[in-house]
């Protein structure tokens, strides 16, 4: 199968997975706001983003390996495939054990992180923290087996076991919620049904690669290993620098601030991150094919993709960045009540720090396909070391918008950095030429946002589900609009439109 026939399989697997999660993810939260409140939701994030910090154990060995085995799955090197699993299974088992003791480590001090925990004592605090730790542990004892399907460019099948997952843990946790009141029965229920999705996938796997359960002939050679090794030191300090900058958000709210807080952000994050899973579901399901364009392809073709790509992310993250703005407060305040409404400006620093995340996937994922590891391992270093004291200097004086700051400022080193490490190492260009377009973009992002914020203010200040709505019709017509008025001549959508064109001629001679 081609590589834009698996794209296309897992992109239409992935948006039904989306579509059910939205669903499920929106019934659920709304039941347990009305039922255990919004402390637990704080509690809930709070744990993640700790669990998450600790899988800092993986200190990039995940990445490098996934990257290790585009080559031997597009060649179906099979000896060699066995050798990378055996080598993933190893250091999979090793991770979950030293995520293990970290974990149970950090006990003593939960209550640290834990600012104003209304109602929960401090044992339960411990309980519930043991289940998300038993959680996050268990599924590097399987997790690594989805690296070889990825690779072999059929995402689907972890979507597809994600989406039977995420339906039946919703269902029966909107029930346990509803007959219990019970946060607890809500994290029990959980983990039963992962703990029945980790085996099914690892049956399910065993069959679909019965290579996996045969016996390992030879081991990867010392030439084999020295890339893998320097990409594992290289993303040691990307890992890192994830780690800090998107996962302490949590931390920090809870620590710094309380954790009721962490709830309430966290109901605008649930709202963005389902939205830009649908765009992210196109651009993952794309990592795998970008991996063997860049394996197969010339420097010309692989930069005019590069483009296109970063046309179709700017398109969708600038629509999304301001309908946000416009849009993502009166949507709050109409489904879960005005008390749960963020400052208009902690919002937009967020969202401000959205759109630059759009431009940043689309350099990472390429990076990432290219094998760049080495080049730029310090910078995610500097990020992470910004970005903490940044949010910690500015939280303690301004409050939560400080936090988002950090956020901000860290992201632009990114910004400023990375294009020309990918341009110089990949594309062999000047990276002028990428800053040149995302000026340009900017103007272009400004246009239709400022119109909308006059519109909005001249007749819609009113909060209504009509007046949301029908405002929400303009904001997709203005925007589009004005995207379409203002990018029709570039390449890229010349591009984009011969390929639709191309697309429509075949199917009329079927």
């Amino acid at each position: 199968m081609s590589r834009i026939a698996n794209a296309k399989r897992n992109i239409r697997y992935g948006y039904i997975n989306t579509l059910v999660s939205l669903f499920l993810k929106f019934l659920t939260r709304t039941v347990f706001i009305y039922t255990i409140g919004v402390t637990y939701l704080g509690v809930n994030g709070l744990f993640t983003n700790i669990l998450s910090v600790l899988s800092l154990a993986d200190l990039g060995i995940s990445t490098a390996l996934n990257f290790s085995l585009y080559k031997p799955v597009a060649q179906k090197d099979i000896q060699k495939i066995k050798a990378l699993m055996q080598i993933f299974r190893k250091a999979y088992s090793i991770i979950a054990i030293v995520i293990a003791i970290l974990g149970l480590a950090l006990l003593p001090f939960l209550s640290i992180f834990i600012k104003n925990p209304i109602g929960i004592t401090h044992s339960e605090l411990v309980l519930y923290y043991l289940l998300f730790l038993f959680n996050t542990v268990s599924t590097y004892f399987v997790s690594y087996k989805y690296s070889l399907a990825n690779a072999d460019q059929r995402n689907y099948i972890e979507t597809n076991f994600q989406t039977a997952t995420i339906l039946v843990t919703s269902l029966v946790q909107v029930a346990a919620l509803l007959i219990f009141k019970s946060f607890l029965f809500y994290l029990l229920s959980a983990t039963v049904i992962e703990l029945f999705h980790k085996i099914l996938v690892n049956i399910y796997l065993n069959k679909r690669y019965p290579y996996l359960a045969e016996q390992v002939e030879g081991t990867l050679t010392k030439e084999e290993l020295i890339p893998i090794k320097r990409n594992i030191k290289a993303l040691v300090f990307h890992k890192i620098g994830t780690v800090a900058v998107h996962q302490t958000d949590n931390i920090l709210i809870s620590t710094f601030i309380d954790v009721s807080t962490v709830g309430i952000v966290s109901n605008y994050v649930l709202v963005m991150h389902s939205i830009t899973s649908f765009i992210n579901i196109a651009f993952n399901a794309l990592v795998s094919g970008l991996g063997n364009l860049v394996a197969t392809e010339d420097l010309e073709r692989q930069y005019t993709i590069f483009k296109v790509y970063r046309f179709v992310g700017f398109w969708l993250y600038g629509f999304f960045s301001i309908s946000f703005a416009l849009l993502l407060s009166p949507f709050i305040h109409i489904w879960l009540g005005k008390e749960m409404v963020l400052a208009s400006g902690v919002i937009y620093v967020i969202l401000i720090d959205y759109y630059i995340k759009g431009h940043r996937i689309v350099v990472n994922n390429f990076k990432t396909a290219a094998g760049v590891f080495d080049q730029d391992k310090y910078i995610s270093l500097l990020q992470a070391i910004v970005n903490l004291v940044v949010s910690i200097v500015l939280v303690l004086r301004i409050g939560l918008i400080g936090i988002y700051i950090g956020t901000v400022v860290q992201g632009l080193i990114f910004t400023f950095s990375r294009p020309a490490i990918l341009y110089k190492h990949v594309f062999k260009k000047k990276a002028y030429l990428y800053y040149k377009d995302s000026l340009f973009y900017v103007v272009v992002l400004a246009i239709p946002l400022v119109a909308l914020f006059w519109i909005q203010k001249q007749f819609f200040s009113t909060i209504s589900i009509l007046n949301f709505l029908l405002f929400g019709m303009i904001d997709v017509v203005v925007v589009n609009g004005a995207f379409l008025f203002l990018l029709h001549k570039r390449e890229e959508f010349s591009y984009l439109k011969n390929l639709f064109i191309k697309k429509l001629g075949r199917k009329s001679h079927v």
